[in-house]
């Protein structure tokens, strides 16, 4: 599968490892997807990041491919490669509902990429966190105060799409602080972004 990827072909585009996600998930190759994840072990950057990509769009397409690689995702957050760490950090937010066990075992390490990431990983820390969240009481009590500080902290343009991340674990028992959490920072939005907010808000 290796020879498939975008930079074995000579390619400097994604197609060839969307291409190479769509066919392993139709065969549900899991010893495909299983050499692509050792690819990550490559001392090739380029390798890697193509893995990292498949690994994800397969993630997209059936989480539970990929649900085995839990502690190689968390394992790459460390990476001084941002590529890998981001798209990391994506493959794991396809598979919190699913691994959301082993994910909360090693939540102080999430939270510290979280904290010192770039943009991309972060947004896909916050779909990590309200996946772990939307599984049950016992991640939702530790780990929704990490999503209402952020909604707290968080520059003013994030806000309305970190919202709708979250919205995937508010329910009844909890909708109450993210609202108001939200409109603590109404005075900063723009009317856009306002609009953006209140159909999130309707729909809840």
């Amino acid at each position: 599968m290796i020879e498939l990827l975008a930079c074995k072909l000579g390619r400097n585009d994604e197609v060839p490892n969307i291409e190479l996600a769509e066919k392993l998930c139709g065969s549900m190759d899991k010893d495909g997807v299983l050499e692509i994840a050792d690819g990550l072990k490559s001392i090739d950057t380029a390798v890697v990041n193509d893995c990292i990509k498949v690994l994800y769009e397969v993630g997209y397409i059936e989480p539970a491919l990929i649900s085995g690689f839990a502690d190689d995702f968390i394992d790459a957050l460390s990476s001084k490669n941002n590529r890998l760490v981001w798209g990391s950090m994506t493959a794991l937010a396809c598979i919190a509902p699913v691994r959301s066990e082993a994910i909360f075992d090693r939540l102080p390490e999430i939270i510290s990429a979280y904290e010192n990431g770039s943009v991309i990983t972060i947004d896909n820390s916050i779909s990590v966190f309200a996946g772990l969240c939307k599984v049950g009481e016992k991640y939702n009590t530790v780990v929704f105060p990490v999503l209402i500080e952020h909604l707290k902290k968080c520059r003013a343009k994030e806000i309305p799409q970190h919202a709708e991340r979250m919205a995937v674990c508010i329910g009844p028992e909890n909708k109450d602080p993210f609202i108001e959490a939200l409109r603590a920072r109404e005075g900063e939005l723009t009317d856009s972004q306002k609009t953006r907010l209140a159909k999130l808000i309707k729909k809840l």
